[in-house]
C-alpha cells in the first residue's frame, strides 16, 4: 500500500506553527489530488492546504490543533479506488431510526390531558395573598400558572410572575438567553496581540483635518466611463489618495520610517498597505513602489489585491513589507475615527464617509462634499510639525489634485 505523508508547508519566513482551522473533508473521504482538504490559520494569513495525490485521506488532527510547520497532519492512501454510491447509503441510515427515537416520547403525552381534566374550582384561583400582589402589579389571574393544590395560585407564583412584569428577571422569563463561546482563530489572536502592544509601546497621537471632494467627483464623473472602457477597471478614490500620500511621503521622510530597537529606519520606497476587508476578517495587502504607479496601475493593482484577499488566494509575501497604511473607514459609514497604527509602520492615513456639509469658501457658504481624515502617528519619530504638514500635503492633493497630481493635465495622467 502506497501511503503519502502530507506534512504541514511553511506559509512564509519566521512562522513556525499554523492552526487547523477548517477541515475540508471528513476522515474516510477520498480526495482528488490539488483538491482543498483544510484551512490553515497562521497569524499572519488564512490559507488552503491542497491534497497532494489522489486517494483515502486519514486525518492526523483535530480542527483547533497547533501544528508544527513540516508536521504531519494527515495520510492519503494512493492505492486505493474512489468508492460510488457510499455517502448516499450512510446517509439514509439515520433517517430510518428518527421515528424509533420519537416513538417513546408520544406514550407519555395523555399526562397532562388527565391532570386537565381533574380542574376545580380552586383552578387558577389566587389565595388572598396572592390576589394582593398581583393587584398592586396591575396582574389578573389569567397570567399566571397556579401550582397549589388543585392548580390554585399561591404567593410565591405571584411574587414569581410579578418579577418580569416590573422588568426584572425570573425563573419565568422568556426569550434567549444563550451564550455562545467560540476560539479566536491564530490570525485574530495574533492581531489582538500586536494591537494591544502598539497600544502599550508606541506613543500615539492622531490628527486630523478635512479634505473637499469637489474636484474628484468632478473628474470621475466626466471620465469614469472612458477610463473604464479604456482600462478595463473603475477609477476610484483610491488611486487618488495614494497617490497623494506618496507625494506626502517623499515631502515628509521620518512619516515614511520605523523604528528598530535605538534606530530609525528611513526607506527611500512607498510601500503602500491599503486595508481590505474580506471574509476572515480585515487584511492589508501592499502595493510595492506605489510612487511609481499611475493613477491606473494604482486602480489595477488594488482591484487585483482585493480579489485575492475576498477569495481567500492572498500570500503573506503579499501582505508584509508595508512601510505607510490607508484604510476606508468611510465604506462603513464611520464619520471619524482614530486609527490604530499597522507595526512596525510609525503612521496610518485614516478615510471616512463623504457628506455633504456646508462650508465657507471665499467668504461665501457653500455646499460641498467633504471628508474628514485623520492620521495616527508614533510620536518617538514623528514630530507635530511632520505630521500636520504630511496631512496638509494629502489635502492639498484631494483638493486641488489635477495641479497637485497630474501635473496640469487629467487626460494624460489618466492614460486616456
Amino acid at each position: 500500500m502506497s501511503v503519502l505523508e502530507m506534512k504541514v508547508p511553511s506559509p512564509g519566513e519566521s512562522i513556525t506553527e499554523v492552526e487547523i482551522a477548517t477541515w475540508l473533508v471528513k476522515d474516510g473521504d477520498y480526495v482528488e489530488k490539488d483538491q482543498p482538504i483544510a484551512e490553515v490559520d497562521s497569524d499572519k494569513a488564512t490559507l488552503e492546504l491542497p491534497a497532494e495525490q489522489s486517494g483515502i485521506i486519514t486525518l492526523k488532527a483535530e480542527e483547533g490543533d497547533v501544528v508544527q510547520v513540516g508536521q504531519v497532519v494527515c495520510l492519503i492512501d494512493m492505492d486505493a479506488a474512489k468508492p460510488e454510491g457510499s455517502s448516499s447509503s450512510a446517509a439514509e441510515a439515520p433517517k430510518q431510526e428518527a421515528p424509533k427515537v420519537a416513538e417513546p416520547v408520544k406514550q407519555e403525552t395523555p399526562k397532562p390531558v388527565e391532570s386537565a381534566s381533574t380542574q376545580t374550582y380552586a383552578t387558577g384561583t389566587p389565595s388572598p395573598a396572592a390576589k394582593k400582589i398581583l393587584d398592586e402589579k396591575g396582574m389578573n389571574a389569567g397570567q399566571v400558572s397556579g401550582s397549589g393544590r388543585d392548580g390554585r395560585i399561591t404567593k410565591t407564583d405571584a411574587e414569581l410572575a410579578a418579577v418580569p412584569a416590573m422588568g426584572g428577571s425570573s425563573a419565568t422569563t422568556t426569550g434567549s438567553r444563550s451564550t455562545t463561546t467560540t476560539k479566536l482563530s491564530v490570525l485574530r489572536r495574533k492581531l489582538a496581540s500586536r494591537l494591544v502592544s502598539v497600544k502599550n509601546e508606541t506613543a500615539m497621537l492622531t490628527t486630523f483635518n478635512e479634505v473637499d471632494m469637489s474636484e474628484i467627483f468632478r473628474i470621475r464623473k466626466q471620465y469614469k466611463d472612458e477610463f473604464a472602457q479604456k482600462h478595463g477597471i473603475g477609477l476610484g478614490f483610491m488611486s487618488f489618495f495614494t497617490k497623494a500620500v506618496t507625494r506626502a511621503l517623499q515631502m515628509y521622510p521620518d512619516v515614511n520610517a520605523s523604528i528598530d530597537g535605538d534606530f530609525k529606519v528611513n526607506y527611500d520606497f512607498c510601500d503602500i498597505s491599503v486595508a481590505v476587508s474580506g471574509p476572515k476578517g480585515l487584511m492589508v495587502p501592499v502595493l510595492r513602489n506605489a510612487e511609481n504607479m499611475t493613477f491606473r496601475g494604482v486602480e489595477a493593482n488594488i482591484k487585483n489585491l482585493a480579489e485575492k484577499v475576498r477569495d481567500g488566494k492572498i500570500t503573506v509575501d503579499e501582505m508584509t513589507g508595508g512601510t505607510f497604511t490607508v484604510t476606508n473607514g468611510g465604506v462603513f459609514g464611520s464619520m471619524l475615527s482614530t486609527p490604530i497604527i499597522n507595526p512596525p509602520q510609525s503612521a496610518i492615513l485614516g478615510m471616512h464617509n463623504i457628506i455633504q456639509r456646508p462650508v465657507a469658501v471665499d467668504g461665501q457658504v457653500v455646499i460641498r462634499p467633504m471628508m474628514y481624515v485623520a492620521m495616527s502617528y508614533d510620536h518617538r519619530i514623528i514630530d507635530g510639525r511632520e505630521s500636520v504638514g504630511f496631512l496638509v500635503a494629502v489635502k492639498e492633493g484631494i483638493d486641488n489634485p489635477v495641479e497637485v497630481l497630474m501635473g496640469g493635465d487629467e487626460r494624460k495622467a489618466l492614460e486616456l
